[in-house]
């Protein structure tokens, strides 16, 4: 049961960070323009060597934006019940805070999906086609990565709830 959550508390961790990374970095698209490499992420774009803020209130910038900011704060509260589910308290024992940690984490993954799902479309049937010379950069794929570890680390908080509830039925016969 302990390997599964510190499996799932590594997980976690790791993701988090990767969410933070991946949103406040500004290498989601790099492009050619004007003979020079640009390059642009959730609230910068930068041409030339200069950065500039995204000043314009485009739905998909704002909608990725919060649910990547949600996405990070359902981690670290998934993070937090995590590390309070390696505590047992007889206080608390309906409530198991490895399948909180294990919800908390799928949420999410649920919201980076999103987030991730909102850019990517966007960014294929518009942006894609205005500038010629384009790729996804490496902020945006941490945040694909973000997704697969939140997800995995969900996976080993509810494998440690579920080898935990079966414990608990078998030693209370």
């Amino acid at each position: 049961m302990y390997s599964f959550m510190g499996g799932g508390l590594f997980c976690a961790i790791i993701g988090n960070i990767l969410i933070v990374v991946s949103t406040a970095t500004d290498y989601w698209m790099q492009y050619r323009l004007s003979g020079s490499y640009a390059h642009q992420g959730l609230w910068r774009y930068c041409m030339a060597n200069k950065c500039y803020m995204q000043t314009a209130s485009i739905a998909y910038w704002n909608a990725t934006r919060a649910f990547m900011i949600l996405s990070g704060m359902a981690c670290f509260a998934g993070i937090m019940a995590g590390i309070l589910s390696f505590a047992h308290f007889s206080a608390f024992e309906r409530f198991s805070r490895s399948f909180a940690a294990g919800i908390m984490l799928f949420i999410s993954t649920l919201f980076v999906l999103l987030a991730m799902a909102i850019y990517t479309g966007v960014t294929l049937s518009f942006l894609g086609k205005r500038f010629g010379d384009w790729r996804f950069s490496w902020s945006y794929i941490l945040g694909w990565v973000a997704m697969v570890m939140t997800f995995f680390a969900g996976i080993f908080y509810m494998c440690a709830h579920r080898l935990y509830e079966s414990r608990r039925v078998v030693g209370s016969r």
